[in-house]
């Protein structure tokens, strides 16, 4: 059985099952932590029980370089993240000061009601 078929390799940047969207890290993050490839397919519902056991079968036949492949994705995301907190998009500001004047709000609420309420 030629496993590779399983997968859409992407400028050896990126392992994605064959005709899904569904990286392999995000199969393996599910699979270490303990659940087993039923539950992996219910989380998915684009990826078939055969292709779940085929991302198991081709990470542990590649134990070594599957693992490398993870640390780095594990890394760019990180990175990704860490750059979007310092420099968040206009979207992301503009939720972050609806979000704070809703809590300014609510705490305003709470002030007073509790004020009303030692009357």
């Amino acid at each position: 059985m030629e496993l590779e078929k399983y997968f859409e390799f992407i400028d050896n940047e990126s392992i994605r099952v064959a005709g899904t969207r569904v990286g392999i890290e995000t199969i393996l993050r599910d699979y270490h932590q303990g659940e087993s490839p039923e539950e992996i397919v219910l989380h998915y519902p684009t990826l078939s029980l055969e292709q779940v056991h085929a991302v198991i079968t081709y990470y542990l036949a590649n134990q070594e370089k599957v693992d490398a492949y993870m640390e780095k994705v594990t890394q760019q995301q990180e990175e990704g993240w860490q750059e979007q907190q310092q420099h968040p998009s206009e979207f992301v500001q503009e939720l972050r000061k609806r979000l704070e004047q809703q809590r300014r709000s609510l705490r305003r609420g709470k002030a007073e009601t509790s004020s009303v309420v030692r009357r």
